[in-house]
């Protein structure tokens, strides 16, 4: 008997619960999520009937959301491969200093329309490119240094941060031009255009990610590292390609910021680090890498996004607000526990009963020829 064969039964057994498991992770996940949004969308509207289920708080919602919605998706890539990225936030604040220093140095009163947009298109560039080098050389250290995502970003966090400090002496760069700050604060239809940034982005994301030859890759690494180097795949290529693309988004969400603000500081979203792992976590992600989608990440930062706008109308301090958002986590993943224990015990349980009436005949059928 082959070793395939040998293994077989085993495999087929643990198949049911091992898709019971991911199923719990990242289908029942969406679904118990949605629940929560609409059920917490019903609660707040009947506590505040007059101004919760208003066209108004829709917008405020969909203004505020993309800043952290941005800033999520540059945390998923790295968790979804196994990794963390602690650099996103001094990545994206130093980006918007340097295309905020070119925009305020070189567009004075006298500039034209077409001289200020060569401009900005040049910022843009800058911006691009500084986070391009900044993924890279983040990418390369964590594929050949042998050493935790965590450490190396954590340092790479560090150094970004001081960079930025010591540059600007921690002072705020502001005054860009109006067709800049159009950006994050224009609507179209009704719709904020950063919301419709933010939808464009996310939506780019998940075909990357679910589509595409390198989405999958993202994800052998995270569940098995060393089972996909010896698969053929260029592991380290891999990784670096995913705090590239990481640092990309943080590109994104710099421009966002900047024209939502109308300033960049190396202090701005300081409290944002866990936020993106909380919503990474919460939408189903999981945190040992391999499995998450971004759309169960966005539901749940619409779940945050709602929680948020809801008890900040009730006038609830934003420091209760934040941990009633680790209460959630912890509610949510307490569940999700709970169910996938009970659908495993209960695929477990029906896979073991035909076996027993095989058995059973066997005893028989042993029993007869002996009496014979």
């Amino acid at each position: 008997m082959s070793g395939r064969d040998h293994a077989s039964p085993l495999s087929a057994g643990l198949a049911p619960i091992v898709r019971a498991v991911r199923g719990s992770g990242e289908g029942q996940s969406l679904a118990s999520l949605l629940v929560l949004a609409a059920a917490l969308v019903a609660l707040f509207s009947a506590l505040i009937p007059e101004r919760f289920p208003t066209f108004g708080t829709l917008q405020s919602m969909m203004f505020q959301l993309p800043e952290l919605g941005l800033l999520a998706l540059a945390m998923l890539i790295p968790l979804v491969s196994g990794g963390l990225n602690l650099a996103i936030i001094a990545t994206t604040n130093q980006c918007a200093l340097l295309m905020a220093a070119i925009m305020t140095t070189l567009i004075t009163p006298e500039t034209g329309a077409g001289g200020t947009a060569l401009i900005i298109a040049l910022a843009l560039a800058a911006g691009l490119v500084h986070c391009l080098l900044v993924g890279l050389v983040t990418g390369f250290l964590v594929a050949n240094m042998g050493v935790h995502p965590i450490l190396v970003t954590l340092g790479t966090m560090s150094l970004i941060d001081g960079i930025s400090i010591y540059l600007t002496r921690g002072l705020v760069i502001g005054g860009f031009p109006d067709a800049f700050q159009a950006i994050g604060n224009a609507t179209l239809l009704g719709v904020p255009v950063p919301f419709l940034l933010f939808a464009a982005v996310a939506g780019l994301v998940a075909v990357i990610l679910q589509r595409t030859r390198f989405g999958i890759a993202v994800r052998m690494v995270g569940s098995n590292l060393e089972a996909t180097r010896y698969s053929g795949i260029d592991t380290k290529r891999v990784l670096i390609g995913v705090y590239t693309m990481s640092s990309v988004l943080c590109f994104a969400a710099a421009c966002l910021m900047m024209a939502r603000f109308n300033s960049a500081s190396a202090g701005y979203a300081q409290s944002y680090l866990l936020v993106t792992i909380l919503a990474a976590v919460l939408g189903g992600v999981d945190p040992f890498g391999g499995f998450g989608r971004v759309a169960g990440l966005v539901t749940a930062l619409v779940v945050l996004q709602v929680i948020s706008s809801g008890l900040n109308q009730l006038g609830v301090s934003p420091h209760l607000t934040l941990a009633i958002w680790g209460l959630t986590l912890i509610g949510v993943m307490a569940v999700r526990s709970l169910v996938a224990a009970l659908a495993a015990r209960r695929i477990a349980r029906g896979a073991g009963a035909p076996r027993a009436a095989p058995a059973a005949a066997t005893v028989s059928a042993d029993a007869s020829s002996s009496k014979t």
